[in-house]
């Protein structure tokens, strides 16, 4: 049995290679899409200011406005989430709540874009649901914030 594990050893070193290759890829893509989506945004403040000053009175302007400067930090976020932390286990909690932030992000962008006079109820529901269990299971999984006691009794 010995003798197979060395074998073993250099495919998994060959699956860490590729696996730093796909998220080298990754990452590159995610860079183009977030500078794109900025460059759009620039482009649109821009139109905005010069079209209507500082003072934009139309909700749909802003939604879109407001949409796109979610849509650059969701793909911030996503960056963030495939990033490896040397000190950081593959699996860890890390990324589980990166990736809830990432879903929190989705969802509260989707709120900001829709248009209250086409949308349903139940749709509204199932939005604020998701958000509402999105942010009780990052709760949940969240990090104890460095120095924090455990809570005593009042009588301590």
């Amino acid at each position: 049995m010995m003798k197979r594990l060395p074998g073993f050893f250099q495919m998994a070193r060959l699956f860490d290679l590729f696996e730093e290759g796909v998220m080298l890829i990754l990452t590159l893509l995610i860079v183009v899409i977030a500078g794109t989506s900025l460059v759009h945004v620039v482009v649109a403040v821009g139109r905005m200011v010069l079209t209507s000053g500082l003072n934009p009175t139309s909700p749909e302007v802003l939604q879109g406005i407001f949409g796109m400067f979610f849509t650059v930090l969701i793909a911030l976020e996503f960056k963030h989430s495939i990033l490896v932390l040397p000190d950081a286990q593959p699996h860890s909690m890390i990324r589980m709540r990166s990736v809830l932030l990432i879903g929190m992000l989705a969802t509260v962008r989707k709120f900001i874009v829709i248009d209250l006079k086409e949308v349903d109820v139940m749709e509204l529901l199932a939005l604020s649901a998701a958000v509402l269990s999105l942010g009780i299971v990052y709760w949940l999984v969240r990090a104890p914030t460095p120095g924090a006691s455990v809570p005593t009794t009042p009588d301590e």
